[in-house]
């Protein structure tokens, strides 16, 4: 669940998504209370969620979180697609 959304990610799956998820987001207790961060840094992954809501391009996300790259933006893009699109 995330925000009150349930993600579904097929069982046969769940360890393959999980391994690469762990690579990309960590949410540990003493890393802003538990919030989900990109690996390394203090950088909530719903930022990035509000910039590209807002209409902010990767790049402006980037500018704002330097820590970051850009790679790593990607593929968290890709593997959120990859499990909100599995049947």
């Amino acid at each position: 669940m995330y925000n009150g959304v349930i993600l579904f990610v097929p069982r046969k799956k769940l360890p393959i998504m999980a391994s690469v998820a762990s690579k990309l987001v960590v949410s540990d207790p003493q890393i802003l209370g538990g919030t989900p961060v990109f690996v390394g840094t203090r950088v909530p992954v719903e930022s990035l969620v509000a910039h590209l809501k807002a209409g902010d391009t990767i790049d402006c996300f980037l500018e704002d979180f330097p820590t970051l790259s850009r790679s790593t933006v990607e593929a968290y893009l890709d593997l959120t697609a990859k499990v909100l699109t599995q049947k």
